[in-house]
């Protein structure tokens, strides 16, 4: 490895908290692995959609729960938070085939009135 690169590496796995390049190099490895999960369709993998809205927007919440109902295969659980007296953080956590999780998510984070949503994608561990 260039020690430019390594030197740059060190600082970050330092500031991140890191005892050695090993911690790091295999949590990097895992998040490939993980990656790579996520591209074979037809995985089973874990997902959590964050999702930030305004509730006062007309029917948003009940679409959003209707849409958990319709998929209640995939949905393992999820959290409500008050942020302010207009808006909420919801959390849903899915689990299923890659395929069917991120189809569940893009259609929660794309519903009308969601004003910020991001899908995480995780692993069941079991391949880890």
């Amino acid at each position: 490895m260039p020690p430019r690169l390594a030197e740059s590496f060190d600082n970050v796995i330092r500031r991140k908290g890191y005892s050695n390049r090993s911690e790091a190099v295999r949590d990097i490895v895992r998040r490939f692995l993980v990656e790579e999960e996520w591209a074979e369709q037809s995985a089973e993998v874990v997902g959590t959609v964050t999702l930030v809205y305004d509730h006062h927007v007309h029917d948003l919440a009940e679409a959003l729960t209707d849409l958990q109902h319709r998929s209640h295969n995939q949905v393992i659980c999820s959290q409500h938070v008050h942020l302010d007296e207009h808006n909420c953080l919801e959390t849903v956590v899915l689990r299923g085939e890659a395929s069917a999780v991120r189809k569940i998510a893009d259609q929660l984070i794309a519903a009308r009135g969601v004003k910020h949503g991001q899908l995480v994608c995780t692993t069941t561990g079991r391949e880890l």
